[in-house]
């Protein structure tokens, strides 16, 4: 991923310009697919035509997304892009090529060739991003035109609308149930307590009835004895 935010300049003065040098290093650091973040008010077009021929020269896709803005410059780097994505609040802006020159009016015939060679070279971008006739691409130059996302993409200078992926993923649809809400945090509740060991009750204990002692015989005269004396007793 890359990011070109700033300004764009052959040269950097305040170090937060984007150098074609600086782009490069980075651009080719590595390989494969890339994504570049955009937020760019614009700034040198030679810079920027550096810029936009190396994405345009990059064996891999390149998906632009355009955060903030594209302005100026740096829509011509964002046409280079396989796809190019705008979020739903960012802006795009073409215009014509400014410059600043001084001299003679032979110098000034001149400066104003220079600008239009430039504008033509600029419209062989949106041209070929777009498939607008060149034409229409003027004429929108011409009057400075400010684009939002969604008339980026109509007019095929974006070829869609960044969404939040988080709200694109399908999600199961679910009924909310109060009394399985309920089971399920019981059941939850079961699983984490250890029940308590059941305990079988303690029987009484089983008391014999005492037996019966016999009883002690009375200490006296046996049956025999008894009989003879009475024997004895008899007239």
């Amino acid at each position: 991923m890359l990011e070109l935010y700033g300004t764009i300049a052959e040269e950097s003065w305040f170090d937060d310009e984007i150098t074609p040098a600086m782009f490069r290093e980075e651009l080719f650091a590595g390989d494969g697919d890339i994504v570049i973040w955009i937020n760019s008010p614009g700034g040198d077009c030679i810079a920027a035509s550096q810029i936009y021929s190396m994405l345009m020269d990059y064996k891999g896709n390149v998906t632009v997304k355009i955060d903030g803005v594209a302005a100026s410059a740096a829509s011509v780097i964002a046409m280079a892009g396989t796809q190019v994505l705008m979020a739903p609040t960012a802006l795009m802006m073409i215009h014509n090529p400014m410059t600043v020159a001084f001299g003679d009016h032979t110098d000034m015939r001149k400066a104003i060739e220079m600008l239009d060679e430039v504008k033509e070279s600029i419209i062989n971008a949106y041209e070929i991003k777009t498939n607008l006739s060149r034409a229409k691409l003027s004429h929108l130059m011409d009057s400075e035109t400010w684009m939002n996302a969604n008339k980026a993409v109509e007019l095929g200078f974006a070829d869609d609308i960044l969404t939040d992926e988080k709200l694109a993923v399908d999600v199961p649809a679910y009924a909310f149930s109060g009394r399985a809400a309920e089971n399920a945090l019981l059941n939850k509740i079961t699983a984490k307590a250890k029940p308590a060991e059941k305990q079988e009750p303690t029987p009484e204990p089983v008391v014999e009835p005492p037996t019966p002692e016999e009883p002690e015989p009375t200490p006296g005269r046996t049956v025999g004895e008894l009989m003879a004396r009475l024997n004895l007793i008899k007239p």
